[in-house]
């Protein structure tokens, strides 16, 4: 299967917003374990917005061009990574952080320090932990990892 990474304007595309919102929740239960349901619940009131209004928004997207996973950057600062759990391992997180660092100067990142996951896929491609917070971005007890690219 081949996979094509684009960068897009969300705009009104109530279809596409959809589709990220789905692909984020795959990806969170599969790999955010330390989250309960109720938390998922409450924070995925959070993601739509925070989708909209991310300044670069990469979609990858598979032959029949669903979402397989997305990325968003503002600034130096990658977002939010998300790929669908089926199609993890495939080299398409690796072909999203590529876009955000080659063609958008990302260099940082945060990370929940319980995602084992997310923290090894970035220490690999070269993130180093420069700090700490023993909360979330919204206060919640969820220790986070800010991350440098060596």
């Amino acid at each position: 299967m081949a996979f094509r990474i684009e960068e897009v304007e969300l705009g009104e595309n109530a279809g596409l917003l959809a589709e990220l919102v789905a692909c984020w929740r795959a990806s969170v239960e599969a790999t955010h374990t330390f989250l309960t349901p109720d938390d998922i619940e409450r924070i995925a009131g959070y993601v739509p917005n925070a989708i909209t209004s991310v300044a670069h928004l990469i979609v990858c997207r598979d032959d029949a061009g669903a979402v397989a996973g997305f990325l968003g950057v503002d600034g130096t600062m990658v977002e939010m990574l998300f790929i669908d759990p089926t199609l993890r391992g495939q080299g398409l997180g690796t072909r999203l952080l590529d876009y955000a660092t080659n063609e958008l100067g990302a260099t940082l990142v945060d990370v929940n320090e319980q995602n084992d996951q997310a923290v090894g896929f970035y220490g690999h491609y070269g993130f180093r932990t420069f700090n700490r917070s023993e909360t979330d971005g919204m206060g919640d007890p969820f220790p986070i990892l800010h991350m440098r690219l060596a």
